[in-house]
């Protein structure tokens, strides 16, 4: 008998934080209300828990302050089984934090706390580059909210141009968010990580921003390294394309109770899905069962599910 194929290794960088929700709504972060947490969060460190939890292969280049909520994230991601050698503990600063607060018409205000953290000080250059080859790492995803600081998008863009370079594979999550945007050089980051990916996976907001007035069919066919591209498009579903084929499922019917962190579990299984040859329906279905589950949590991570959870989740009512 052929000895049975090896799990794609999926490894991904940047941002480790905690989050803090606040659990009264329109209060912008400017009136006193109590917060639930700490939660671990960072959307690289939500996508490679997910990943992990399908691939039982997924390594993660970070770094969390050596404090209490350091530990919190890196209990969670050693217990779902994401390899840590990459992950520093930084003495002197803090682990990253991030606040979120919901308002009734569906926005998010947030405030994070990357740049004077530990968060920012991941592994990169030569030391990165030999670990993640060494690991045999199939796929680097990249999330967009890392490329807020420019130090962060300059190790990233560098260690993404190392390992393409010998066929390690790109993804990007373009996750623009506001109030990351303040270098210049933001979306010059973005674009650039585009155009090198062998899967992009924006929201609508994304598309909105990154290829405005233009239809998912003309902006998908210019990335023509990709070799997948999705369209996230939250309670609207999703569309995909493979190749020629384009798909699009509707969204599952779910109780939104937190939807942070939901396009980060999409992603994860979309990837590790796509790496692992299941056909484009079932993948694009289950990531959509991915997306739901994180929504009807409480926390950004907490609705993170193994396989057989996304696949009773497609058959509920």
């Amino acid at each position: 008998m052929p000895a049975p194929t090896k799990a794609p290794l999926i490894a991904s960088l940047g941002e480790l934080l905690v989050e803090f929700v606040c659990t009264a709504q329109d209060t912008h972060h400017l009136t006193p209300a109590p917060y639930a947490g700490p939660f671990p969060s960072g959307a690289p460190g939500i996508f490679i828990d997910q990943a992990a939890r399908l691939t039982g292969r997924a390594l993660f280049a970070g770094a969390v302050g050596d404090d209490a909520f350091g530990r919190v994230i890196l209990n969670r991601l050693r217990a779902n089984g994401v390899e840590d050698r990459l992950i520093r503990v930084i003495p002197g600063l803090p682990t990253g934090t991030a606040h979120v607060a919901y308002n009734t018409d569906g926005s998010r205000d947030f405030v994070f706390n990357i740049a004077q953290s530990a968060a920012r000080h991941f592994p990169h250059g030569d030391a990165a580059e030999t670990a993640l080859r060494a690991a045999g790492t199939t796929a680097l995803h990249i999330s967009g909210s890392t490329l807020g600081d420019p130090q962060m998008a300059a190790h990233a863009l560098d260690l993404c141009h190392r390992l393409a370079r010998t066929g390690t594979l790109i993804s990007i999550d373009p996750n623009i968010r506001p109030e990351l945007m303040a270098d210049p050089t933001y979306l010059d980051a973005l674009r650039t990580l585009i155009d090198m990916a062998d899967y992009v996976l924006p929201s609508d907001a994304d598309a909105a921003l990154l290829w405005p007035d233009t239809p998912f069919a003309d902006w998908s066919a210019t990335l023509a390294r990709a070799r997948a591209v999705v369209l996230k498009q939250g309670e609207n579903g999703a569309t995909a394309r493979l190749g020629t084929e384009i798909l699009s499922l509707p969204a599952l019917p779910t109780k939104v109770i937190d939807p942070t962190g939901a396009g980060d579990c999409f992603c994860a299984t979309f990837l590790a899905l796509t790496l692992m040859h299941h056909p484009l329906p079932e993948t694009l279905a289950l990531a959509t069962a991915a997306g739901a589950l994180a929504t009807a949590a409480l926390g950004p991570m907490e609705g993170n599910a193994p396989l057989p959870a996304l696949r009773a989740r497609l058959t509920r009512p």
